[in-house]
């Protein structure tokens, strides 16, 4: 099995295995599928902890913040007023609400960046699991259902229309989708073999995106992190040596590095000893 590194964006990634004798296009399906269902979870999670606050979404056209509405509302025991007016502040039950959002916890950090890092493989089967248990906790929290408006019975649905909103490039197309590696195109009818060699414990990182993009952008050298922690050490010594330059006094011959009987007091015992 070839592990596989694929990176969307720096905070789109995620390690899978298949076998080195997959045929690109089969792999681009699979990976597609893979990013499309993460991100689904990230939009859950969104939407999700909105409803755990604030209940249910209102329709579009009677969206707006309850105390400024003309119309009397009826408010439930466990009623939170929505500040963006799109939802009804209806919430749920205390103890459902936690469970609730305990579940999307859980779905974000199986599908989050760190796990690369961790070194998780990511699985279709358990994302999928991770998108039934907040199903579930969903159907807890309400069992009398959401109405069709709401974006979080949408996402568990599969029935978005992404199309015009702030997430219209999270989902990936896999008849469009390209797979990229060491600067050049994974071309559909050939096999990863080919471009990855016969070994299967290779590693690659593949770069995911869409047709017509061009070739991904090189990475880095070295990583943000250790950028910032050279260019410190770089300032900090920097800031040594004119400190130095600026230092004219002969203070530096009181160091013990400047004493020139330091190798035979240390041979005879005597280099602790100082005179008050």
């Amino acid at each position: 099995m070839v592990l596989l590194h694929v990176k969307k964006t720096e905070d789109e990634q995620f390690l899978c295995e298949m076998p080195v004798a997959t045929s690109v296009a089969d792999a681009t399906n699979q990976l597609v599928d893979l990013q499309n269902l993460r991100t689904r979870i990230h939009r859950l999670k969104l939407e999700g902890e909105e409803l755990a606050k604030f209940g249910p979404a209102k329709p579009i056209d009677q969206q707006g913040i309850d105390e400024y509405t003309d119309q009397a509302k009826q408010k439930g025991r466990h009623y939170q007023q929505d500040p963006t007016g799109r939802r009804t502040g209806e919430g749920p039950d205390p103890a459902a609400a936690k469970t609730l959002m305990k579940t999307l916890d859980d779905a974000e950090r199986l599908a989050h960046k760190d796990q690369v890092g961790r070194k998780v493989l990511l699985t279709k089967a358990a994302l999928e699991e991770a998108i039934d248990n907040v199903r579930g906790a969903v159907m807890i929290a309400f069992p009398q259902g959401l109405p069709e408006c709401d974006l979080v019975r949408q996402a568990l649905e599969g029935t978005e229309e992404l199309a015009g909103t702030s997430h219209a490039n999270d989902e990936l197309d896999p008849s469009t989708a390209t797979l990229w590696f060491a600067g050049k195109q994974l071309l559909p009818k050939n096999q990863l073999s080919h471009h990855l060699g016969r070994h299967e414990k290779t590693k690659a990182v593949i770069k995911l995106q869409q047709a017509g993009q061009g070739a991904p952008v090189r990475e880095a050298p070295v990583d943000a992190e250790t950028q910032k922690a050279m260019m410190a050490f770089y300032h900090k010594k920097q800031e040594e040596q004119k400190k130095l330059a600026e230092n004219e006094d002969d203070d530096y011959t009181n160091s013990a590095w400047a004493n020139p009987k330091a190798l035979k007091h240390h041979f005879s015992g005597v280099g602790g000893v100082r005179i008050r």
